[in-house]
């Protein structure tokens, strides 16, 4: 009596969902269904695939190496043995108008920023302003926690260690002068990060918050002097410094410097010479890796992508193949009760 009262209360109840009696709905796939089922998917992924595709391809781009791996490379002087500051000046030519706004991007090669370690190298509490983490940052910083005089570093970590920090300036040639293209670079960091994510601590002015603490072995100067034309732009809220912390999935990226949409250049880039200023700082043959410098405009599918239209219509053409072998297939071995 006992073993059948425990049955009777692990019993589940007698409804439609613990005794599953819901109604449901099986597909009865024919091929009246899945040929055509495919044919009508293979030609909406074609449309899609050829519609991207196209849209890649009018995405205009000028991609420039400056790593001075080559002896006749611009950048050469700079990339052995250099001063603290090395200046290099790369000249090049646009054949056509490139079409704004215009998004000037920096791009490295051979570099690993999804290496595990190496994404988890930070302390999301002290960037979110949180001082007692200036004081005593988190182990996962490591080996970027303290200097060698044991002066805590701040930001910690190896993303933070190893910020870009080229700097370019961009001229035009016009009448034998030199005309400055103006760059913008408010709002280039994701939405979130500036106003979620990071936060400078709530100390006024800002540099009391560091005392006590050293800036990162590479960088030349603190996070509260990383732009000292705006004051607003320093910090943890940087601009340079969000698009550089949101690490990239791929060993070859390119992160975005500056938009060109003010004055003359509103409308892009005329064709013509220019020559881009650059404070050539960043090394990467250390580690067999490559810089440079991309002008590119976007489109409603965003940046240039060859890849996304033609994985479409690779898809798509499978789907359009399988429909005809399945065609073939149903029309010489069909059930006679189909006929």
């Amino acid at each position: 009596m006992v073993k059948e009262a425990q049955d009777h209360a692990n019993r589940p109840d007698n409804t439609a969902f613990t005794q599953q009696r819901l109604p449901a709905w099986q597909p009865m796939l024919s091929a009246g269904i899945v040929i055509p089922g495919f044919v009508l998917i293979g030609l909406a992924f074609i449309g899609i695939g050829v519609a991207l595709f196209v849209t890649s391809k009018s995405i205009q781009e000028l991609e420039i190496d400056y790593t001075g791996f080559d002896k006749d490379s611009a950048c050469f002087q700079c990339s052995g043995q250099k001063p603290v500051t090395c200046l290099c000046q790369l000249n090049f030519t646009i054949k056509s108008l490139i079409k704004g706004p215009v998004f000037f991007y920096y791009g490295l090669s051979n570099y690993f920023q999804n290496y595990r370690r190496y994404t988890v190298s930070k302390d999301d509490d002290q960037l979110y302003g949180n001082l007692a983490n200036f004081k005593s940052p988190s182990t996962t910083c490591s080996p970027y926690v303290y200097n060698g005089t044991n002066v805590p570093i701040v930001p910690c970590g190896s993303i933070a260690n190893s910020k870009f920090n080229d700097t370019f300036k961009l001229y035009q040639k016009v009448n034998a002068t030199m005309k400055l293209v103006p760059f913008d670079g408010k709002g280039i960091a994701w939405w979130t990060d500036y106003n979620i994510k990071y936060r400078n601590p709530s100390v006024t002015p800002l540099r009391n918050a560091f005392n006590g603490t050293t800036q990162p072995i590479s960088w030349p100067s603190p996070a509260y002097e990383l732009d000292t034309g705006n004051a607003s732009n320093n910090g943890f809220i940087n601009q340079d410094f969000l698009v550089w912390m949101r690490t990239a999935a791929l060993p070859d990226f390119r992160k975005l410097y500056r938009r060109i949409t003010e004055g003359d250049y509103a409308q892009g880039l005329p064709a013509g010479s220019y020559m881009l200023d650059i404070e050539y700082n960043y090394d990467v043959l250390s580690f067999g890796g490559r810089k440079k410098v991309v002008f590119s405009n976007v489109s409603w599918m965003g940046g240039k992508n060859d890849f996304l239209g033609i994985a479409y219509l690779v898809v798509g053409s499978m789907c359009i193949f399988m429909s005809i072998v399945m065609l073939i297939v149903y029309a010489k071995f069909k059930f006679p009760e189909e006929d």
